[in-house]
């Protein structure tokens, strides 16, 4: 990976898009730690509770703590995510959409059009809900006296953070297509993987700072931070067998004549990734249960309810919790697959190409094989994942246990850095790492080619 980047780095053309893209994370990063007029968050963020597993955890992870602060970019790429998720479902559901993705380049154009509205129309849905939230939290400017602002100037402070937050997000969208046309990578990713990599010194502080860091506790912590920062790098040469391994279906084409030339006739295959839906069961899985614990925020729960006893179901540090995550990415990697690939289709392109898989007929039973492999792939893919994005929740409670059980520490041990936030920062580096392989070849670079 290293050798790549110093290869591309020798070409004028692609040190130029390397420097374009830096550039535009380095503004992300700036406007990360702007914060919004009449917004008065202290020291600590507005996310006291690092073990709540709720919505605004996953929002501080997504946003490179931006969203923690109430910064200019708060909202920073999320909603254009959910806004692209929810085109591209409804592009399954929707016939008139469906033909839009089929119409080629124009099509595209005016779905990404539609992309780009809905993702100012969810922005500004959150940055409503996200302002009532801090108003409530006492997280606003007050006036002079030591009041909160009441009348106009209320309606002006709310307008304004709105107005603000919104803008935010929609700048950072701009600058994710910016990336697309002129950087290198994929321009949302390319933000998601720069938030990430911010709260790497935060982790690192928290495992190995001299003063208030694990380590600095002694007894059992000068060999439970170190096996944190093992276990990390175990993780990720883990994710990158992960996104390198694949299943490959043989297909034999038939000789064909053409004119006086003769096609066909060789053998290729078809590549199956094992972790073909990426990330995305992880991100639904992980956003659907953080909606009970982020509705008890705004609610007043009786201790001993049954009320109580349904939201710390859904706490990290249950038991269940483990339990419900893990059903639910398997669930989420056969939906997210099933709408990526069609057997029927992929069967029918091979008969239109004269190719058949050997040793089975073209049409349905070519279809039902496909069907049968990818059914296998998804399973062993959603286990794969769910070991990543399990491992640190169960560290978690696991070592919990030991030291407040077992030695009698009145805390445990909590890694901020997730799973989730290291399957897509591995991804987002592998991904971009291959773009740069194939410019340079496509450049024909003959210190990369020898």
């Amino acid at each position: 990976m290293l050798q790549t980047l110093i290869n591309a780095w020798k070409i004028a053309d692609l040190r130029k898009k390397i420097l374009y893209t830096a550039l535009i994370i380095l503004i992300f990063r700036i406007g990360a730690a702007i914060p919004v007029p009449f917004v008065n968050i202290g020291e600590g963020g507005i996310i006291q509770d690092t073990n709540a597993g709720n919505f605004m955890n996953y929002l501080s992870m997504m946003t490179g703590n931006a969203f923690n602060y109430g910064t200019i970019f708060a909202m920073s790429i999320t909603p254009y995510i959910n806004s692209s998720i929810i085109m591209q479902l409804l592009a399954v559901a929707i016939p008139a959409l469906e033909r839009l993705q089929k119409e080629g380049e124009e099509g595209r154009k005016k779905i990404a059009t539609i992309t780009r509205f809905v993702t100012i129309a969810l922005a500004l849905l959150q940055s409503t809900a996200y302002y009532f939230y801090l108003r409530n939290g006492d997280y606003l400017s007050k006036s002079s006296a030591g009041a909160a602002f009441t009348g106009f100037s209320a309606v002006l402070q709310a307008i304004v953070i709105i107005v603000m937050l919104t803008a935010g997000a929609a700048l950072i969208m701009w600058l994710g297509e910016r990336i697309n046309d002129k950087g290198i990578g994929n321009g949302i990713s390319m933000i998601l993987f720069a938030g990430i990599v911010s709260r790497i010194p935060t982790l690192m502080t928290q495992l190995y700072g001299p003063k208030h860091g694990y380590i600095a506790q002694g007894g059992p912590f000068y060999f439970l931070s170190p096996l944190v920062g093992v276990i990390l790098l175990l993780m990720i040469a883990f994710i990158v067998w992960m996104d390198n391994a694949e299943r490959r279906i043989p297909v034999q084409y038939a000789k064909r004549v053409v004119g006086r030339k003769m096609y066909g006739g060789q053998s290729t295959h078809i590549p199956i990734k094992v972790n073909m839906s990426g990330v995305m069961p992880v991100i639904f899985a992980s956003s659907i249960l953080s909606l009970p614990p982020t509705i008890e925020m705004f609610v007043n729960v009786e201790s001993g309810s049954r009320w109580e006893k349904f939201f710390k179901v859904f706490s990290a540090e249950h038991w269940a919790y483990a339990l419900i995550y893990f059903v639910m990415i398997i669930g989420f990697a056969y939906f997210y697959s099933s709408i990526q690939y069609n057997p029927v289709e992929m069967a029918n392109n091979i008969r239109k190409n004269s190719g058949a898989v050997p040793g089975l007929r073209p049409g349905k039973p070519t279809s039902d094989y496909i069907a049968k492999i990818l059914s296998r792939i998804t399973l062993l893919g959603a286990l794969l994942l769910s070991v990543v994005a399990l491992l640190p929740i169960v560290f978690t409670q696991v070592v919990t246990l030991i030291l407040t059980k077992g030695l009698g520490y009145s805390s445990g041990m909590n890694i901020s850095l997730g799973g989730t936030s290291i399957i897509i920062m591995v991804g987002v580096a592998l991904e971009t790492v291959k773009q740069l392989e194939s410019q340079m070849m496509m450049r024909h670079y003959k210190g990369f080619l020898d």
